[in-house]
Parts: C-alpha cells; structure tokens; sequence
C-alpha cells in the first residue's frame, strides 16, 4: 500500500487515522517520515489550517500526507472555541483547563447548547491536486462531564448516540465521528479521481 504521513504529533488523532485508514494506505507518523518541525497554524478557517499541516509535511517527506485541523463551534458563543479549540485557555492541548473555560463562558445558557465537532481533511500529494473536505458531528455541550474514554471536549460533547464522545467506544466513535466522515469525504473525492484518470485513459 502506499505510504501516507500523518500530520500530527497528537498520538490520539494518530491513532484513529490509522484505525480509519488502515484498509487504503500505510499511515506512518512524522517522526517515522523524517519530519521535524511544525507547520504554523495561520489559516484563518479548519481548511486553510489542515492544508497548511499536510503541505508543510509533504514538502519535507516528499511523501502524501494527511491532515487535519478540527475543533469544537459551540452556537451559543457565536462558534468558539473554533479554530482556537486546542488552545482555548491559552496554553496548547490542555484539556482539562479547556474544558473548564468553556462550562465557565455557558454558564446560565440553557439546554440545548448545541455544538458540532468539525474536522477539516487536506490530503497533499506530490504534482497532484490539493483535496481538502470537511466532516461534521452535531451534538450538544453538557453541563458536567460524562465518561472517561477520548480527549478534548469529548466528556462534555453529548452525541447522536445518546451518550457522550468519552463514553462510547473507539470503533463507535470512528464509525461516526467528524473526523471519519471528513475522510469517508476525501476518499469519495480520490475515487472520483481515479474513475476520471480510468476514463481518460480508455480515450486514450
């Protein structure tokens, strides 16, 4: 299969990518790709972020690679934490100081307190087009945490399940989540892109 960096260093996105796409690719990591170093983040949306990611890893592995910038828009604070969600209270990947500045920010809002998971799936590829598609997961932001599984706002994010991300399971939660159907989306666009290049080759 060929090979397709990650790029991340979060071990937990690592993780449910290669669960993911364990049957198309062979998902290696930055460090095994011999990336140092790390993209700066300065799209102003999850798309120009996670193009940003895999561009800047594809440039140093010459290899593919696949990124992804996601978050947390919760509607009731006009779609924070968005781009900002892994540093929200200032410093990065704090989860537990995250989560508590956003049960601060809706304190007195009333239920629902509708959110959505969003995950922004570039995949970058030597002399080939750029394809970046975005997945979503509705939900609602809890008053307290529920579970102990996942990362991020995954405690507090209640889900079409009925229960929240950090209660379910992973193959539940990669069967469903913002982050699988982001890549179920880049997968339907190669397919298309292959079935293209297959036509063209037939007239040729």
């Amino acid at each position: 299969m060929e090979k397709l960096v990650a790029a991340t260093r979060n071990v937990n996105k690592i993780r449910e990518i290669e669960e993911i796409l364990g049957g198309h690719f062979e998902v290696i990591s930055m460090d095994e790709a011999g990336v140092t170093g790390e993209a700066e983040e300065t799209g102003t949306s999850f798309e120009e972020n996670a193009v940003l990611k895999a561009a800047y890893v594809m440039e140093q592995s010459g290899l593919p690679a696949i990124a992804d910038d996601s978050g947390l828009e919760v509607d009731a604070l006009g779609g924070e934490p968005g781009i900002y969600s892994a540093r929200y209270s200032g410093g990065h990947g704090d989860d537990e100081a995250n989560n508590q500045l956003l049960l601060k920010k809706l304190e007195g809002v009333p239920k629902p307190r509708t959110a959505r998971y969003v995950a922004a799936i570039a995949l970058v590829r030597p002399g080939k087009p750029v394809i970046c598609c975005r997945g979503c997961c509705e939900g609602e932001i809890l008053t307290e945490y529920h579970g102990t599984g996942g990362f991020g706002y995954d405690p507090l994010f209640l889900c079409e399940t009925g229960v929240t991300f950090a209660q379910i399971d992973a193959e539940t939660k990669n069967a469903i989540s913002h982050r699988r159907r982001g890549i179920d989306a880049v997968l339907r666009e190669l397919k298309k892109e292959q079935a293209a290049q297959a036509e063209k080759g037939k007239r040729t």
